[in-house]
């Protein structure tokens, strides 16, 4: 808060309560506290600093204390720390209230923003609050890992305090949603996002970033949004690795299951056979993914499974008998794939389809 001279009125008082408590050396009763801490709060409401409210009450004091009889001069200084106490509490109260409300704003404009609520245009001017213009594009990226990300925890800290020191205000927005830490910045500004991945991965153990696509506008903050926690369940249901995943690279996914009831139909039809081996069809159906994986290369396919290549080979043969479908002919090939593609997505055959 500024350092600005502090009217009289917050001092009303306090120089009659000085002189009642050191004329008899008492302490100041709990209605004088009352009273000094109800003068820090409304100090605070106005912008008046806590220096020099001390430095105001203190210059009041030494008037006070002047007028005094020495037997009552002697008992100034711990009437002064008794009142000093007070309006200082008062003062901090009415900050922490601040920042609660600030935070509760803030909370209820992110809330809005990511969940598309609220008229749009009272929403971009709130936005201007919190450091976003919204007529522009934006993209937003979300972290999760193993630990929840917090407002306020220690791996949020860390990560916001990187930004800041980096790229200070440039617009950019980081928040928490559902135990993720969501990084607003303009479409323009990717690096900031690449930034974010990197502080976000480093943080702490397990963590995934996934980054939507550009979009414009308020209703684009949440199409991103979606966009980038798509893309975390996605890499959940397909087993991917990597630590940052770009929606825009992964756009096949949501094509192939647009239509669920015909995917659905493709994983029935080309892997139901499957079932029959022994095991169940979980064993060949792990084979086809790292096949495909792989390109197509048996030999590192056996590698990654910790099986012969002979034992490979009787696998894809076994594949081939009771599907029907070879997985080395390029035709039954994209057949099959598209199907082991959908099995991962549908999450068969642990549910039925």
């Amino acid at each position: 808060m500024a350092d600005r001279p502090v009217p009289e009125d917050h001092l009303a008082g306090y120089a009659e309560i000085l002189a009642a408590a050191c004329a008899t050396g008492r302490r100041l009763t709990r209605d004088e506290l009352e009273a000094l801490r109800g003068q820090g709060e409304r100090a605070a409401e106005v912008g008046i600093g806590l220096r020099a409210l001390v430095r105001a009450h203190l210059t009041a004091a030494r008037s006070v204390a002047a007028g005094l009889a020495p037997s009552a001069a002697e008992h100034v200084l711990d009437a002064v720390e008794q009142a000093v106490d007070a309006f200082a509490e008062g003062h901090e109260r009415a900050q922490r209230q601040a920042v609660r409300q600030e935070e509760a704003a803030r909370r209820e404009f992110v809330d809005d923003l990511l969940y598309g609520r609220s008229d749009l245009g009272r929403l971009a001017e709130r936005a201007e609050r919190f450091g976003l213009l919204l007529s522009h594009a934006h993209t937003v990226a979300a972290a999760e890992g193993t630990e929840p990300f917090d407002d306020g925890s220690p791996l949020t800290r860390r990560v916001e305090s990187s930004l800041v020191a980096r790229f200070g205000d440039r617009h950019i927005l980081l928040t928490t949603k559902d135990d993720r830490l969501i990084c607003i910045a303009p479409a323009d500004q990717s690096d900031v996002l690449t930034f974010f991945a990197k502080q976000a991965y480093a943080a702490a153990d397990g963590v995934r970033v996934a980054i939507g696509r550009a979009q414009p506008g308020a209703g684009g903050v949440v199409h991103s949004y979606e966009e980038a926690l798509n893309a975390l369940d996605l890499a959940h249901r397909m087993g991917l690795e990597d630590p940052v995943l770009h929606a825009a690279d992964l756009l096949v996914y949501p094509v192939l299951t647009r239509d669920r009831q015909a995917m659905a139909d493709l994983v029935r039809s080309v892997l139901g056979p499957l079932r029959q081996a022994r095991g169940g069809a979980q064993p060949l159906l792990d084979t086809l993914t790292v096949y495909f994986d792989t390109g197509c290369v048996a030999a590192e396919a056996a590698r990654q499974l910790s099986l012969s290549v002979r034992a490979m080979t009787y696998r894809l043969d076994r594949i081939r008998r009771l599907t029907g479908a070879d997985p080395g002919d390029p035709v039954h090939r994209y057949t099959l794939q598209t199907a082991v593609i959908g099995a991962r997505l549908l999450d068969w055959p642990a549910q039925e389809l």
